[in-house]
């Protein structure tokens, strides 16, 4: 059984800056890749970032490239996600997902195991 735990959201005001952690349990967390999605109250959760199981190769949505930064620690079973400049639009609660093998990146439905989120609030 795999474990997802994610941490730093918060409220901040637009323009600032946040930096999500994911910690997982077990072993096996430097073999597969991972990913970060967001849900806004009444849409769907939406992909936002995802990174190789090695690091070589990061995934952005076209709405936070050049503003997010996802990047992963395997010593420390742990994935970041660096968010600037952030966006009212931004405002959701963001989960942390392990990718099932040669799923697609940005498909909810190729992750196998969830965070339970943390809340990201932007004001304007």
């Amino acid at each position: 059984q795999v474990q997802l735990v994610e941490s730093g959201g918060g409220l901040v005001q637009a323009g600032d800056s946040l930096r999500l952690s994911c910690v997982a349990s077990g072993r096996t967390f430097g073999s597969y890749a991972m990913g970060w999605f967001r849900q806004a109250p009444g849409k769907d959760r939406e992909f936002v970032a995802a990174i190789t199981w090695s690091g070589s190769s990061t995934y952005y949505a076209d709405s936070v490239k050049d503003r997010f930064t996802i990047s992963r620690d395997n010593a420390k079973n742990t994935v970041y996600l660096q968010m600037n400049s952030l966006k009212p639009e931004d405002t959701g609660v963001y989960y942390c997902a392990r990718r099932m093998q040669g799923g697609i990146y940005r498909s909810k439905g190729s992750y196998d195991y969830w965070g339970q989120g943390t809340q990201v609030t932007v004001s304007s």
